[in-house]
């Protein structure tokens, strides 16, 4: 499953890599799929807006399954 999630994250990260940022897959813990923001998206007031928006959609569509993404330091 982690490697279905982080070809999800691939998928994302040229959209974040634009605007100056990036994502890393950090862990998988139950249905919690941790990642770490980087760049201008670490930052970014937007950031948890881009993660329930875009990345838990893109990794729910992509694996199949209902996944809670959160973002650690």
């Amino acid at each position: 499953m982690e490697q279905k999630i982080k070809e999800a994250l691939e998928q994302i990260r040229p959209i974040l890599q634009r605007d100056g940022g990036d994502i890393e897959f950090v862990d998988l813990t139950d249905d919690i799929v941790h990642v770490r923001l980087q760049g201008h998206c670490a930052g970014c007031p937007g950031a948890r807006m881009t993660i329930k928006g875009v990345v838990e959609r893109v990794i729910q569509e992509s694996c199949g399954e209902t996944f809670t993404v959160e973002a650690v330091d």
